[in-house]
């Protein structure tokens, strides 16, 4: 990898962390195009580079997590199944699932029609909560659940939190909110536990490389979390669904 690699990956994921698209199937199959060599690093960076992204929920919604504790323990709640997912499962996903182009192909393929056919059933009632807070301990570990989900590459994070979300009773921006913030613990936890197992071999130009993805990543995040809260005020999430279904179409096209 080279620094403009390295930038380049940053920025799509900024783009796509928030998005119901897959950021990680994204650097999988961008890093795959780029040509770049699979190896521990690249699987270690695929995953660290999402903090990056991450820090821009930090730095637009610190405050909603310092002083709303009721939002706290419902993202504490919910991670916890995640966390004990990925403490199982942790080798399985790093060494077989991550590196495995068609396993991200075929998940993006089949969430972008699971995608549209949820946007098609779906209504939105006036009945819906729209308080995180008020989200019931048993919603945030359900919640927890289908993000657990995300752990195959290809299958978003975003999208399965937020259609657990909007099935358990949640408004659209809501789950949005509470998946940017769900985001946070489990990040920060993914990559504290691959860096405390892999760090060590790093180099110094690799820690360059992994510090330029993070900015990369961290300051095109803050646009995207705004786009997709400006996005989702006037429209589903169908697009999504069709724009993954077509970049899975021309990946197995161009790599059958």
């Amino acid at each position: 990898m080279d620094v403009w690699q390295t930038v380049l990956l940053g920025l799509i994921e900024g783009v796509t962390e928030f998005l119901p698209v897959s950021s990680t199937g994204h650097l999988i199959l961008a890093s795959r195009l780029l040509g770049i060599v699979q190896s521990d690093f690249l699987s270690s960076f695929q995953i660290a580079i999402q903090l990056g992204a991450v820090l821009a929920v930090v730095f637009l919604y610190g405050k909603s997590l310092v002083l709303n504790p009721r939002i706290l323990r419902r993202i504490v709640a919910a991670f916890i199944p995640t966390a004990l997912i990925g403490l199982a499962f942790y080798a399985f996903i790093k060494k077989i699932l991550i590196s495995n182009e068609m396993v991200v192909a075929w998940s993006l393929l089949g969430g972008g029609i699971i995608l549209i056919a949820f946007e098609l059933w779906y209504k939105e009632q006036e009945v819906f909560s729209d308080d995180v807070g008020l989200l019931s301990y048993k919603q945030a570990v359900l919640i927890g659940l289908f993000q657990s989900l995300a752990m195959i590459p290809g299958v978003s994070r975003a999208a399965a939190t937020i259609i657990g979300g909007l099935s358990l009773g949640l408004k659209r921006k809501t789950i949005v909110e509470f998946s940017f913030l769900l985001s946070i613990p489990t990040m920060a936890a993914a990559t504290g536990l691959d860096l405390i197992k892999t760090g060590a071999s790093f180099s110094g130009a690799q820690i360059g490389l992994l510090a330029a993805g993070f900015l990369a990543a961290f300051c095109v995040a803050l646009a995207s979390i705004k786009f997709l809260l400006y996005f989702i005020k006037n429209h589903n999430f169908i697009v999504f669904g069709v724009y993954r279904i077509v970049i899975a179409v021309l990946f197995l096209m161009l790599y059958r």
